[in-house]
């Protein structure tokens, strides 16, 4: 396993939309095993693979719960609202107000090809969204309503 580079929103292969996984190999195997380690080490919640600068769609979560990979995932179902802040790892240091589904489910294949659906409200319908969006070429930056400012964001760490 390896920690990879993280690209910043700078970077041109984080605006494309990214090619479905067709073999489900020892490549896509270390290419998980490489995002997992690699959102460890950045202490994030969510990493897609044009993150890195693999333009396929794979996305790994770990929102706590311990991590979760999609490979190939969608959006089947989402509902309600939530306003709130959200960052990125190819966003460093900046903070933004975004309105995101409450509720999320995403069906998506495992490493070894098998479908799957996984469902979640809050922080995780959250992290299905934003990371989902990365593999359409979307920042968070370019959805939200506006960056918060440092004051907003120690209002927020002391709730």
């Amino acid at each position: 396993m390896g920690i990879r580079r993280i690209l910043t929103d700078r970077e041109p292969a984080l605006h494309k939309v990214c090619k479905p996984v067709e073999k489900f190999d020892r490549r896509l195997h270390k290419l998980l095993d490489d995002m997992t380690e690699t959102l460890a080490e950045a202490n994030g919640v969510g990493l897609a693979a044009p993150q890195v600068g693999i333009l396929r769609r794979v996305v790994v979560v770990d929102t706590g719960d311990g991590i979760l990979e999609l490979v190939n995932p969608s959006l089947v179902e989402t509902s309600g609202e939530q306003i709130g802040p959200e960052g990125c790892l190819s966003v460093p240091g900046k903070y933004g107000l975004v309105k995101r589904p409450y509720y999320a489910k995403v069906r998506a294949q495992d490493r070894n090809g098998e479908w799957f659906e996984a469902e979640g409200e809050e922080l995780i319908g959250r992290c299905f969204c934003h990371e989902l969006d990365h593999l359409d070429g979307i920042v968070y930056t370019q959805v939200m309503e506006r960056f918060l400012t440092e004051e907003e964001l120690m209002a927020e760490d002391e709730e």
